[in-house]
């Protein structure tokens, strides 16, 4: 690969290459007729790029593309499947009456109120949540 243009040789499977057509930093995947396959950076819609626009994105170019491809994982992974059922995180789970184990993780977080653990409270939480999705379908 020539070190100003791509316009020689393909370049290595995987080299993160600058479009400067479409001004994106993509990562090289393949050569399809006279045209480079680019992919952004963690995923995403392939483009074709002219071997002649292509060049081996700089360091500073390659650490933007992949900020930008973890804040857009980040995105996707907030958002919430359409049928899960909505949790209100601001309030704490009630224990479920007559469960013996949700009496257990309800008393482990009031022990860590008490103690001003909130560390521990936000466990005894996070627990009581699991079990009583677990095993009481809530």
């Amino acid at each position: 690969m020539e070190t100003d243009k791509c316009a020689g040789a393909a370049p290595e499977a995987g080299a993160v290459l600058y479009d400067g057509e479409s001004g994106k930093v993509g990562e090289y995947r393949a050569k399809v007729g006279p045209y480079l396959l680019l992919r952004p950076l963690g995923g995403g819609r392939e483009w074709e790029a002219a071997p002649a626009d292509v060049r081996p994105a700089t360091p500073a170019e390659q650490l933007s593309a992949k900020v930008r491809a973890a804040n857009d994982q980040a995105v996707r992974n907030r958002a919430e499947p359409v049928n899960a059922p909505h949790h209100d995180v601001g309030r704490p789970p009630v224990p479920v009456p007559g469960c013996t184990e949700c009496a257990e993780l309800g008393d482990r977080r009031a022990t860590a109120r008490t103690g001003f653990d909130w560390s521990l409270e936000t466990d005894a939480n996070v627990l009581l949540r699991s079990h009583q999705r677990r095993d009481h379908g809530a």
